[in-house]
């Protein structure tokens, strides 16, 4: 009998602490983000933007920056962490591995899409994709949407190669991974490799440090459009949470204040309501790619 009440007991504390532990996103919210420049200055720039949100929704809100996109990934699959800022990439793989939903995304330019760019030094005398054979291919990571997995495809389809390894090593002399679309233009302007495959327009970011930049690169193609980065939440929060969050972000279209801080963070002019058909374009490009992004 002693030790049945004892087990009784030791069940009843483990359903308690269990409880506790999974009762963080009923009393606080994380809300994750990608460091796009200095980390630092991402964290201070949201915490304001966590305080309005707290705010809105009645909860605590804490703004978090990951070390990259499969950090926030694995965050909201771990359901550490409820909303995600994500680019498309990153979106398509908790979608696919937690059930993540987006429900937003930005908007740049007027735009609810972006192309990647293909960079080259203005004197290089390099005016087409034609004219790549051959040259030094640098890029983010293979892991990147508009850096990598768009500007592959399109070269593939255009040249006709079966595989991104034949791409690789027999339209491209060498291929240089250098962990950001910044340092990939500049790769670029330095002369270490011949074209840089990155977001439109990065010219913009380094224009304060390298006044001259959009004379000495030039862009000689794009790719398809690329559906815009997301706000993303994970599948614990209920409908009523998510509608509370989604009507929040939009009223803020209408808060300059909450738009200069999204620009500042991620260049958003605006936000706009999103669905996961509109990643079907992803999805496809990362499923051709697969094998390459998983050996990563």
């Amino acid at each position: 009998m002693k030790k049945i009440v004892s087990l009784i007991a030791f069940l009843g504390l483990t359903f308690m602490l269990t409880a506790c532990g999974n009762s963080s996103a009923d009393d606080k919210l994380v809300m994750g983000f990608v460091p796009s420049q200095d980390s630092e200055n991402i964290a201070s720039s949201v915490e304001p933007l966590a305080d309005r949100l707290s705010e809105e929704l009645g909860i605590e809100v804490e703004g978090k920056v990951m070390t990259n996109f499969n950090s926030l990934v694995e965050a909201m699959g771990s359901n550490q962490v409820q909303i995600g800022f994500i680019p498309a990439f990153g979106y398509v793989l908790a979608n696919e591995q937690y059930d993540v939903e987006v429900i937003l995304k930005s908007v740049r330019n007027g735009e609810g899409s972006y192309k990647a760019q293909y960079v080259v030094r203005e004197d290089s005398g390099i005016d087409s994709l034609e004219d790549l054979k051959g040259k030094v291919w640098t890029f983010a990571d293979k892991g990147s949407t508009s850096g990598y997995l768009f500007p592959a495809k399109q070269l593939m389809d255009e040249f006709d190669y079966d595989s991104a390894s034949d791409l690789e090593t027999d339209f491209f002399s060498n291929l240089i991974e250098s962990g950001g679309h910044d340092t990939a233009a500049l790769s670029v302007l330095n002369g270490d490799a011949d074209v840089a495959t990155t977001f439109d327009d990065v010219r913009e970011n380094l224009e304060e440090e390298y006044p001259d930049i959009k004379d000495d690169l030039k862009v000689i193609d794009y790719t398809d459009a690329i559906p815009n980065d997301t706000i993303s939440v994970t599948k614990e929060l209920d409908d009523d949470m998510v509608k509370k969050i989604k009507e929040a972000f939009l009223s803020f279209n209408d808060d300059q204040e909450m738009i200069d801080i999204m620009h500042e963070v991620y260049t958003w002019d605006a936000i706009e309501e999103a669905d996961d058909s509109e990643y079907e374009i992803v999805k496809d490009t990362y499923h051709q790619f697969r094998d390459i992004i998983d050996e990563e």
